[in-house]
């Protein structure tokens, strides 16, 4: 949850990361963006190339509405 809330439409790795405050690429990855991405609350914006040096991350519709109700309770 504290991912999506740092989301500023699109993001690349290392801003989300610098924004959350974590420091460790590979903790950052296991244990915030690939269950994200595995929820479907985060989307790659270059899906077809997840190594490329311009990937960047933006938060799905599902990811944009959970934060709404998130936000409401």
């Amino acid at each position: 949850m504290r991912l999506l809330h740092v989301m500023t439409d699109s993001m690349k790795r290392s801003e989300i990361q610098h924004h959350l405050g974590l420091k460790h690429e590979e903790h950052f990855r296991r244990a915030y963006l690939l269950p994200a991405m595995e929820a479907a609350l985060l989307e790659m914006t270059i899906p077809d190339k997840p190594r490329s040096r311009l990937q960047q991350y933006r938060p799905t519709r599902k990811g944009l509405q959970f934060l709404k109700q998130t936000e409401k309770s």
